[in-house]
């Protein structure tokens, strides 16, 4: 046995050292034949930071905008912040290969500037609804080259799911925060809208599309019985007590009654994969606040 050993071992050796060139060529044969992803993405905007993620391409991603908050883990990276401001030359910067955001990216000299460089552009139609979230993950999951996305709408639907009706819909007002000098009502075609309708509320305010200035006036005609901000909203009011000194905030049910509900704002706003998460946290956040 130990003849047959030794014989093996010495044979093992020398075809080791007689079969390096041709070890080497299988090597590379394999490499060429296993597809290697060369996906080099910028991403820009939040709701298509997490959907890439969340679809297992996120090691992929170099660059993102400063809008890109979640998942924490991409977050903590040193990638290159491509945002708002973009140029051409911080987009060129990460050397990517493929550059992905939403039709609402509108700037027609950058984007023009991005389809001379060659570089793949896809910029995908987003709906802020629950169809709408999953049609962007099935968007984004054919760009990035991901057939295996089911698992992502049924968390979704499961979320859903879960959403109590309310025996009153309470009449939520969204306001959008920057300090106390830059406050702004959230109107039709939002995503703060469409959030509070799925999550089973009623907006506070239907007369405008988009944003506006916020005003005692539209405060007290709206009078919604809770008031929703982005948790850094809140925070650069100097907390609740600095949002209740607004004009026409205390003349509200909601002043009246401290009535805040705060969410961390790229989970309100992104409707992408965690659409679901959100309104059901949102749902649960006003059962507490109205009950």
């Amino acid at each position: 046995m130990k003849k047959i050993t030794l014989m093996l071992a010495v044979a093992v050796s020398l075809s080791a050292i007689s079969c390096k060139t041709d070890n080497k060529e299988v090597k590379d044969k394999d490499a060429t034949e296993q597809p290697v992803s060369e996906n080099k993405i910028v991403t820009l905007n939040g709701a298509i930071t997490e959907t890439v993620a969340a679809l297992g391409k996120g090691s992929e991603i170099v660059g993102k905008d400063v809008t890109s908050t979640f998942p924490a883990d991409l977050t903590a990276k040193d990638l290159g912040h491509v945002g708002r401001g973009m140029t051409i030359e911080g987009l060129m910067s990460v050397n990517p290969t493929l550059i992905i955001g939403t039709s609402k990216e509108e700037n027609p000299d950058l984007m023009g500037k991005i389809k001379e460089s060659g570089i793949q552009l896809e910029l995908i139609n987003q709906e802020y609804s629950v169809e709408g979230a999953k049609k962007l993950i099935k968007d984004v999951a054919g760009i990035v080259g991901v057939t295996e996305f089911q698992n992502l709408n049924d968390k979704i639907d499961a979320d859903i799911a879960q959403i109590k009706p309310f025996e009153k819909k309470p009449k939520v007002l969204f306001i959008y925060a920057r300090g106390a000098g830059n406050l702004m009502v959230a109107g039709t075609g939002t995503p703060m809208e469409a959030l509070i309708k799925i999550a089973g509320a009623e907006p506070a305010v239907t007369e405008f599309a988009d944003f506006k200035p916020l005003t005692p006036e539209s405060l007290v005609q709206g009078n919604p019985d809770v008031i929703l901000m982005f948790d850094s909203g809140v925070q650069s009011m100097g907390g609740v007590d600095g949002l209740l000194k607004v004009p026409g905030v205390v003349q509200t049910n909601a002043g009246k009654n401290k009535k805040i509900v705060t969410m961390d704002g790229g989970l309100m706003s992104n409707f992408g994969p965690r659409v679901g998460e959100a309104a059901l946290e949102l749902n649960q956040k006003l059962a507490e606040a109205t009950k």
